[in-house]
């Protein structure tokens, strides 16, 4: 039996939890549900190596916020879910100070794809202001951003290129933002995880790459994501209600995104990079962020 392609460790835990047919806890594996700005927030951490294989995931703490509300305009959920964000980044982040760079991974031209480069798009950069006018900027986090894009339009690997960057600028962290599979419709542009891990782009879509970690990059990486793509073969699975995937080839390189992505993506993009400015700028309301950034 070929296990159901997800980035979600939410899902992976419910995966293991199905295929086990166990209703006790996993070993290894921690997780809780509480709620953030009104926003369901699910926290799993991986604590050991018993954990790490059942759950096919580094051991580390990953968190999804579930923004329902967002696609139907419900009233006040763009200033919840941003401050949701911020809130649960800030809590992961291991220092309130030095130098972020932000990377957003993907590929512009491919929608589905195009999460990190627009998050990109709306993330406050500041470093140049800090080192130019500390006078009116000081009190500032410097921050940077890049869109990493892919190899197929670069000829660099995203994980190669923001390497290279850290080696330049040195930051405290690096916060890598990308495109995720999910398992199921009803997380599709839906959710936002965050996790202290690290990321290796292009694994949503079976199309693993130079991983963006601590050990790569020699310093924390916090990983955000949104997924955008149901692999069609896990799919079917999922609405057949059956335990085993079709066989290898069939719809395993098939991709199912909403008719809607476009604006999904617009939208979950903004949130995220609101979310990251507010985090690091905590000086800043998000009335301002707006003026800022509009």
């Amino acid at each position: 039996m070929r296990m159901r392609r997800t980035d979600l460790a939410l899902e992976a835990r419910e995966l293991w939890q199905e295929q086990s047919g166990a209703v006790s806890a996993l070993s290894g594996v921690e997780a809780r549900d509480t709620l953030r700005e009104g926003i369901p927030v699910n926290t799993v951490k991986v604590l050991s190596e018993e954990g790490e294989r059942a759950l096919g995931k580094p051991r580390g703490s990953y968190v999804t916020l579930t923004l329902e509300g967002l696609a139907s305009r419900e009233e006040g959920i763009f200033q919840r879910a941003v401050r949701a964000v911020a809130g649960e980044l800030s809590g992961l982040m291991e220092s309130n100070s030095g130098l972020v760079l932000v990377a957003g991974l993907g590929n512009r031209a491919i929608t589905p794809d195009a999460v990190g480069p627009k998050v990109h798009q709306n993330v406050l950069v500041t470093r140049h202001l800090v080192r130019q006018m500390p006078e009116h900027f000081g009190a500032l986090r410097p921050v940077a951003s890049l869109a990493a894009e892919v190899m197929g339009t670069t000829g660099v690997e995203s994980g190669e290129l923001v390497r290279a960057v850290c080696e330049k600028l040195r930051p405290a962290c690096v916060i890598a933002v990308d495109a995720l599979a999910s398992r199921s419709l009803k997380r599709l542009c839906k959710t936002v995880q965050i996790t202290d891990t690290g990321i290796t782009p292009g694994s949503g879509v079976g199309n693993h790459r130079m991983g963006l970690t601590r050990d790569t990059l020699g310093v924390p990486v916090i990983a955000m994501g949104v997924p955008t793509v149901v692999d069609g073969a896990t799919l079917a699975a999922d609405l057949l209600g059956t335990e085993d995937l079709p066989p290898l080839g069939e719809g395993r390189d098939l991709m199912v995104t909403p008719r809607d992505i476009d604006s999904q993506v617009n939208d979950l993009s903004k949130v995220i990079g609101y979310g990251i400015s507010m985090a690091l700028q905590p000086g800043i309301s998000l009335e301002e962020l707006e003026l800022l950034l509009s």
